[in-house]
């Protein structure tokens, strides 16, 4: 049971997060605070996820490697939107970001019900763990964009 509530807490949180975003842009109130606050939870929840994961072994062996990949990318780019910030320069979010976070969204949410799923015919921590790799993977590439526009800025 405990695997569902679960499940479906982090599935309310990723989607009222995609529609607070959208939301916000449709109806022009974006707000300073909110274009503050919504990265930073954005990457608590999935750096909290993935560490979970990771401790209740659901991610284990070689997977930790694409979830080290994601971990590091999403630090990487908060580190290069502070400077670009500090030199007030803006990194737009891409198209292909975005849906890197969609598929990582999707992968921890199969991964966080990897108990839960099997008793419908799911195979949760195989689905999460290669939309995972999908996910590092369009993490390595849009990680190595954002750079390579920042690096633009820093010399």
């Amino acid at each position: 049971m405990g695997s569902h509530i679960a499940f479906v807490t982090f599935a309310l949180a990723a989607i009222t997060d995609f529609f607070d975003g959208y939301l916000a842009r449709a109806t022009g109130s974006v707000s300073k605070i909110g274009i503050f606050l919504d990265p930073i939870a954005d990457k608590l929840m999935v750096a909290a996820v993935i560490i979970m994961l990771v401790f209740a072994k659901w991610v284990d062996g070689i997977h930790v490697v694409a979830a080290v990949v994601i971990m590091c990318r999403e630090l990487l780019v908060s580190g290069l939107r502070e400077f670009l910030a500090a030199a007030q320069v803006s990194v737009p979010v891409t198209v292909l970001a975005k849906w890197k976070t969609t598929v990582q969204m999707i992968a921890l949410g199969a991964l966080i019900w990897t108990d839960g799923a099997p008793e419908f015919g799911i195979p949760a921590q195989e689905i999460g763990l290669g939309l995972l790799w999908l996910a590092a993977v369009l993490t390595l590439y849009t990680g190595i964009d954002y750079l390579r526009a920042g690096l633009k800025h820093m010399v």
